[in-house]
């Protein structure tokens, strides 16, 4: 069941969301979470389709929309700014504020809690899970920007990634991951599929991102995407959805 919501944020504006729940009536410890940040181009339908795929897993997952704040212009150079100079902004405050309200809610166990994101929000999840958010035992990231320093990650919680070999914009990136999750001693799943591009694991519809951001390689490859999924999910289901 998807719904509309507006998330109160701590300047007394709001910020819009959509939130999937499972079917049927949630346990008695309440369900595990999941906050969902999209990619660069917003709130799309295959980011949608995220959390339905969720909700149909068992979490109630939610999907904050990061531009809801003036411009899309304007909100998407708050959220560039962020992620050049890896200091917590406008975004990462609005990630936290999701988390809190999904936290917060009845049918959710807060602390049972994950995060994942796409491109730009694979970025900010692993930036964001990397505060040491409460209740957050697991992130993914997906074709995301790493930072350079690994001291950074040093407190980020186990993660998940997956990026493309053909995706000549973030496959270091995918790279650089495994090295600092090695290094760190951080338990992690981090895969590079050779014949994925960029934005691989969703069907989305970006035919000019696909032609003016040509060596990103974008586009849903099946059997990559498949493999991602259920890696994604098995990861998280240890750190979240099998821990009462």
């Amino acid at each position: 069941m998807r719904q509309s919501v507006s998330i109160p944020l701590l300047d007394d504006s709001s910020l819009t969301a959509t939130i999937a729940l499972p079917k049927g009536t949630a346990p008695a410890t309440g369900w595990p979470g999941m906050v969902v940040v999209h990619e660069i181009y917003g709130v799309e339908p295959d980011m949608l389709d995220v959390i339905d795929l969720f909700a149909a897993h068992g979490y109630a997952a939610v999907l904050p929309d990061l531009y809801s704040h003036g411009t899309r212009i304007g909100c998407l150079t708050r959220a560039m700014h962020q992620l050049a100079t890896g200091k917590p902004g406008r975004p990462a405050a609005d990630i936290d504020a999701t988390r809190q309200w999904l936290a917060d809610r009845e049918d959710v166990d807060g602390g049972r809690l994950g995060v994942i994101g796409f491109c730009m929000g694979g970025g900010f999840a692993l930036a964001y899970a990397a505060s040491e958010p409460p209740g957050v035992r697991a992130v993914s990231v997906n074709y995301g920007v790493v930072p350079r320093r690994q001291e950074e990650l040093r407190s980020v919680c186990p993660v998940v990634g997956s990026y493309g070999g053909r995706d000549q914009g973030f496959r270091s990136h995918g790279r650089r991951l495994q090295e600092h999750m090695r290094a760190l001693g951080i338990e992690h799943d981090v895969e590079i599929y050779p014949a994925a591009g960029h934005s691989f694991m969703t069907d989305g519809h970006h035919p000019i991102a696909k032609l003016a951001l040509f060596p990103l390689r974008h586009g849903l490859v099946g059997p990559a995407a498949d493999d991602a999924w259920q890696r994604t999910f098995a990861f998280l289901d240890e750190h979240l959805a099998n821990h009462e």
